[in-house]
């Protein structure tokens, strides 16, 4: 199976010149976790915006959505694709990466598609695969710390 029979096609895309409360909006009403960043006219990728980027670029450090381009919170250079190359590359891509939505760009640069996890989980049919893809992604280098609560009344 290639990229292209996996991917969900045409995804709803953004330009780094508009805000974020503008691409927030987006993500929203498209229910997405994440929009591809591209050039004005020729749609070709130039990074990545994630909910995540909006929650600790510009939630957390108190900046204004309205007034913060896209370009000045999205991550740049990300990892990608291409339509024609087998799924089981875009998955090991994905988990050594550590990304859970990964655009799938043609020859061009242009985007024209996404691979989540759901679509993994739905599409691929492999839930052994799944699974492993699942675990790595999610696998930090980061120790868990265990803070335990505190009785009512201390």
């Amino acid at each position: 199976m290639t990229c292209e029979e996996l991917m969900t096609p045409n995804p709803r895309c953004c330009r780094g010149d508009d805000t974020v409360d503008k691409a927030a909006h987006l993500m929203m009403v498209a229910d997405v976790g994440l929009l591809p960043v591209v050039t004005d006219r020729s749609h070709k990728l130039i990074g990545v915006l994630t909910d995540r980027d909006i929650v600790v670029k510009v939630v957390a450090k108190g900046r204004d959505a309205r007034s913060t381009a896209v370009s000045e919170v999205m991550t740049g250079d990300p990892v990608f694709c291409g339509p024609e190359a087998p799924v089981d590359a875009a998955l090991e891509r994905m988990a050594t990466n550590q990304v859970r939505r990964m655009p799938i760009v043609d020859a061009r640069g242009v985007i024209v598609g996404i691979i989540s996890q759901a679509d993994v989980a739905t599409r691929l049919g492999k839930p052994a695969q799944t699974g492993q893809v699942v675990e790595a992604i999610s696998e930090s280098d980061q120790t868990t710390i265990f803070i335990p609560s505190i009785p009512e009344g201390v």
